[in-house]
């Protein structure tokens, strides 16, 4: 999709209902704080694994070792997600399958990035950039946004913070394919109590739970 048709997008979503704003003061400098250190610090210590991964699917298939596709961030601005590449395809416009359990798209080294979101590890560049944090709602991708927007009550309020890496719908279990509203709802729920609670101790925690949650779930395909 083209930055034009991404920012025509995002106004439309952003005229369903308006997003509230982040509370003031000091929270918002302490978590862009964490983001910048916590970020910085990943992508120096996991560099060696980042090459191993990138090599890895160079040898697994043809393509490109990165992926980039549009998504709807803080404020319904649209930006471009990073990703190590897990499909045989790189889907980015109008229509968007969401990953399916079993799906032939899915490359034999993309299967386990994704049960293990390695293949997020790219992320931590747009969190360096500020289009993204290291804990918040997940970013979906613009048509996925575009499709739930009118049927998931609120949904549009999920971008009145920065996306995240990860973020409490993704270690209260809400990994993997949504495949109807209802699916999304819950996540969008727990999306918006996330922000409503917020702090620097609640990203910590769910820091430390993201890693519990790689190892033992397998709703990620």
């Amino acid at each position: 999709m083209s930055p034009a048709g991404e920012a025509g997008s995002a106004a439309a979503i952003a005229r369903v209902r308006p997003a509230p704003a982040f509370r003031p003061g000091m929270g918002p400098v302490a978590k862009r704080a964490l983001d910048v250190v916590g970020a910085a610090l990943g992508l120096v210590l996991l560099l060696p694994l980042l090459l191993v991964v990138a090599l890895l699917i160079k040898c697994d298939s043809r393509g490109p070792v990165l992926f980039r596709q549009s998504r709807i961030g803080l404020g319904n601005r649209p930006f471009r997600v990073w990703k190590f590449r897990t499909m045989t395809c790189c889907e980015n416009g109008s229509v968007v399958r969401q990953a399916r359990r079993d799906d032939p798209r899915v490359t034999r080294i993309g299967r386990v990035l994704r049960r293990t979101s390695l293949d997020e590890l790219p992320q931590l560049v747009n969190v360096l950039l500020g289009s993204m944090s290291l804990v918040g709602p997940r970013p979906h991708a613009v048509a996925h946004d575009a499709q739930f927007t009118g049927t998931v009550a609120r949904y549009a309020e999920r971008h009145a913070v920065r996306p995240g890496i990860t973020g409490w719908a993704q270690v209260r279990g809400c990994r993997g394919e949504t495949p109807n509203a209802a699916a999304m709802q819950r996540r969008v729920d727990l999306d918006l109590a996330y922000i409503e609670h917020w702090s620097l101790l609640l990203d910590l925690l769910i820091l430390g739970m993201t890693l519990r949650e790689i190892f033992r779930s397998q709703a990620a395909y």
